[in-house]
């Protein structure tokens, strides 16, 4: 019963940190378009990282699983 006592305090802590945390992410803009992302995986093909690395698509996959096995 002595450790309601510890857990209590802690727990309304832990609530007010995750209240606060979710207010400065509301603030800073972190909800205002969520729409973009779900839209974005679903136009085009994905650009890679280096315009000198092929597209994923190209990348033979045998020989990818086979550089796995060998590593």
């Amino acid at each position: 019963m002595d450790v309601l006592y510890l857990l209590i305090p802690i727990s309304a802590l832990l609530v007010l940190a995750i209240v606060a945390v979710f207010g400065w992410a509301v603030h800073a803009g972190q909800f205002d378009d969520v729409e973009r992302e779900g839209e974005r995986l679903l136009q085009g093909e994905p650009r890679a990282v280096d315009e000198a690395q092929p597209a994923q698509d190209a990348v033979d996959t045998e020989t990818a699983s086979s550089r796995v096995w060998l590593a």
